[in-house]
């Protein structure tokens, strides 16, 4: 008997039939004698029209009714599930995060999981109970209802296989796993068996939307082995786990393509010490995740500082970097969201000198010009006009080879 941690997306839990077929399908695991704790999103896009309401009342609505809105989408489908599992003669129980001893801090709309209170959770469990739990939310120490921002439901599952050892985390979405890119894009992309944890890290982070970032961190630091498969059939998906259980270590394992990325420039910075902390402290403060950051020596004891966030951030860090300019005296602000980031990652690339090189002269040859490039040891990115992204993750792609792994 095994405890299995199991997370839906959305657009599995979208209809009133994919609901039955979620339990049936975690009624086939609970025959087989498995304790089950499942993660739901809201359905649908049920989020999506959550948010258009809002705005519609709203255009700035406070982050506190923010998050008390957007709660209620993950409730419903919770309590769906349920019912549909109740229907079937299968004991099963309905938690909201809070519910569930998911414990976070105060920051609304991105709020990080502080612990998890695993008592009620075991207890439920213990009485035989499928227990559903709703993802993307908590509550911080003054019982105020937090959100955990995009992806928050896969770090929901994951944060609970972690403080459950929970002998396995399956993350179901509406595709069969990991691929070398986004099917959607290139035809061609293949489904990895297995991808180690940093290179799901970087193409999480660079726009590969089967898990989120923070899924795969906690995963990582908490040694629990992911496993991404579809919802809608019983394929094997794709193992998420350590480097070193890889058998081959490919020098670049996929291509990613983030349409979300949004370029900053403040124009004519003094060049004095201290600066660049203030400008990035502020928007820390903001709660604003800043990614490539370039800095232009100009003429005049003044810099260009270029960086990007998403598009989603995009006035919020118009607002707190206007709020600066009197204080540190700079000419102006430039944004340009008509931007795309396209990234290779891959874990043997520290070893193969010229990936880079490589890369670049694949886009200069595809007739993609380079705005700005970022890189680890794992990854080369660059940010071009977004209109030829496409072209870009289709050349880079075949350049490296990945419609035959």
């Amino acid at each position: 008997m095994a405890l299995i941690v199991q997370k839906y997306g959305g657009t599995s839990v979208g209809t009133v039939a994919r609901i039955k077929r979620v339990a049936k399908r975690l009624a086939m695991l609970k025959d087989r004698g498995d304790d089950l704790v499942v993660v739901v999103s809201a359905m649908g896009h049920t989020t999506d029209k959550l948010l258009d309401l809002a705005h519609k009342l709203n255009p700035l609505p406070a982050e506190r009714d923010y998050d008390m809105l957007l709660s209620t989408g993950e409730q419903v489908s919770i309590a769906l599930l349920s019912m549909a599992l109740h229907a079937m003669g299968y004991k099963s129980i309905a938690l909201t995060g809070a519910q569930a001893g998911i414990q976070t801090d105060s920051t609304h709309a991105k709020a990080t999981i502080t612990n998890i209170n695993t008592r009620s959770l075991r207890k439920y469990l213990k009485e035989g109970n499928i227990v559903i739990v709703a993802g993307f939310q908590g509550v911080d120490k003054e019982n105020q209802i937090t959100t955990l921002g995009r992806g928050g439901s896969d770090t929901t599952a994951v944060a609970l296989a972690a403080a459950l050892k929970a002998d396995w985390c399956a993350i179901l979405t509406d595709v069969d796993g990991v691929y070398t890119c986004d099917p959607r894009m290139v035809p061609e992309a293949q489904k990895l068996d297995e991808i180690s944890y940093d290179e799901m890290l970087e193409l999480a982070s660079l726009g590969a939307k089967v898990l989120h970032p923070r899924s795969v961190q906690v995963a990582k630091e908490y040694g629990v082995t992911l496993h991404v498969r579809s919802s809608f059939n019983m394929k094997p998906g794709t193992l998420v786990k350590e480097v070193k259980d890889l058998e081959n270590i490919r020098i670049v394992s996929g291509v990613a393509c983030d349409k979300d990325a949004a370029k900053v420039t403040l124009m004519a910075v003094p060049d004095k010490p201290g600066v660049a902390a203030t400008i990035f402290s502020a928007l820390g403060d903001a709660a604003i995740n800043v990614d490539m950051i370039i800095q232009n020596i100009n003429r005049g004891q003044t810099n260009d500082i270029t960086f990007t966030v998403d598009e989603s951030d995009l006035d919020k860090t118009v607002d707190a970097v206007k709020k600066l300019k009197k204080t540190l005296n700079f000419k102006g602000v430039v944004t340009d969201n008509n931007t795309a980031k396209v990234s290779i990652v891959g874990a043997g690339m520290f070893s193969h000198p010229g990936t880079a090189a490589r890369m670049f002269r694949c886009l200069g040859d595809a007739g993609v010009n380079i705005q700005m490039i970022s890189t680890s040891e794992i990854k080369v990115s660059c940010l071009i006009e977004r209109k030829l992204a496409a072209k870009a993750v289709k050349a880079l792609h075949k350049e490296f080879e990945l419609e035959q792994s």
